[in-house]
């Protein structure tokens, strides 16, 4: 029987997995609940289980016949500090954290993988499947390549997956090379001086300081960045004040930079400071930045790359695969693993239809039709990695 068609016999399963996770979302390095869950599921297929890495992180292995061959498979567990707008029975039971970016349907893809291929062993080595915690942002998959990851479970290559709305269910897409931004998050700590807001000459107004900075910022990419290399600077909070009456003594500017290369991550960087500390002292002010490159940008392998999009192709057809996808300014930790062994990272469709929602938003929710499609390409990337022909 082809992998998809078995897949499919336990889509319902797999469907209230992922729901559950939906209904139950924790934040970085809190994924208890989730870890707990995806132990519980891989103990009862069988799969050797190792808890604790990178703090709520965990690893499956699963080892048949006697080559030394190995295989990683990643997913991400945690989610976001979001309000979830959805009314349908899954929804977030716990208020101000969402699964707005589809980590339960990638982990759920993973343990649809391992519980068919410890069903099947149609294999000969080790596969590695791992839950990866707190990948927005918060260093993840550095905690776990820090806990000893790669020395305790080497890996030959290691795939990942995401969800893409916009993409139709059904089809991939990946390209090699640089295919995703390496992001950093940083913080502008203005000081001023507070006065009574009817006396705005008494004071020094970190507000109309916070202002100026967050335009001029602007003009990092617009006039210090070469054109043909892609980058962007977003200011997305602006904290300061508490009353309707007074000029703070601070405000903080906060946002993201996201780019393809360290150089240009590192001119950002300096034009931001040097932006920020003249525009503050120009208003008589003093103004701090806390500049954190959090990831590298992602990088396929050439070679793995043309494995999983041939895999993919043999799962959906040649025609559903896109082997030359777009850049995606977003950012993406798996970035670290890539660093470490070879690999590649694919984004599967989500839907493309009317209502499609994009991640991060508060109305978003996976597309369980698409969890089949993903359990079997991992399921497919694992049985032809480590095909038993020639290797008993």
């Amino acid at each position: 029987m082809p992998i998809l068609d078995r897949v499919r016999e336990f889509h319902d399963s797999l469907t209230a997995w992922r729901r559950d996770i939906h209904a139950h979302p924790e934040l970085g390095f809190e994924e208890q609940r989730t870890s707990d869950l995806v132990a519980e599921k891989l103990a009862g297929f069988g799969i050797e289980v190792h808890r604790n890495i990178g703090k709520t992180g965990l690893v499956g292995r699963l080892r048949t016949g006697n080559s030394p061959r190995t295989i990683g498979l990643r997913a991400d567990m945690d989610c976001l500090p979001i309000l979830e707008a959805n009314q349908f029975g899954h929804r977030s039971q716990n208020a101000g954290k969402m699964h707005a970016c589809g980590h339960d349907g990638h982990t759920t893809m993973l343990l649809g993988a391992a519980k068919y291929l410890a069903e099947t062993k149609n294999f000969n080595g080790t596969v590695h499947f791992i839950f990866q915690p707190a990948e927005e942002g918060l260093g993840g998959a550095e905690a776990m390549v820090k806990d000893g990851l790669f020395d305790r479970f080497p890996c030959e290559a290691i795939y990942g997956m995401h969800n893409r709305p916009g993409l139709a269910v059904g089809k991939f897409q990946i390209r090699a090379g640089a295919m995703m931004a390496g992001g950093a998050f940083f913080d502008i700590h203005i000081t001023g001086k507070g006065s009574h807001g009817a006396r705005p000459e008494a004071g020094i107004d970190p507000v109309v300081i916070a202002a100026q900075i967050t335009t001029a910022l602007q003009t990092i990419v617009a006039r210090s960045v070469r054109p043909v290399d892609t980058c962007v600077v977003s200011v997305t909070q602006i904290h300061g004040g508490d009353a309707y009456n007074v000029i703070p003594q601070t405000a903080v500017l906060r946002g993201t930079v996201r780019c393809f290369s360290a150089q240009v991550m590192r001119l950002v960087e300096d034009r931001m400071r040097a932006l920020a500390e003249s525009i503050a002292a120009g208003f008589g002010a003093k103004a701090e930045l806390d500049f954190r490159a959090l990831f590298p940008a992602l990088i396929n392998h050439a070679d793995e790359t043309d494995f999983i999009a041939d895999c993919a192709s043999e799962v959906v057809g040649p025609e559903n695969i896109n082997r030359q996808g777009p850049l995606t300014m977003a950012s993406e930790d798996f970035s670290i693993m890539l660093e470490h062994v070879p690999g590649a990272y694919i984004q599967i469709g989500n839907g493309d239809g009317e209502g499609a929602c994009e991640v991060h938003n508060p109305g978003y929710d996976f597309n369980d039709a698409a969890l089949p499609l993903g359990s079997a390409l991992f399921c497919h990337l694992v049985e032809k990695h480590l095909s038993r022909l020639g290797r008993e």
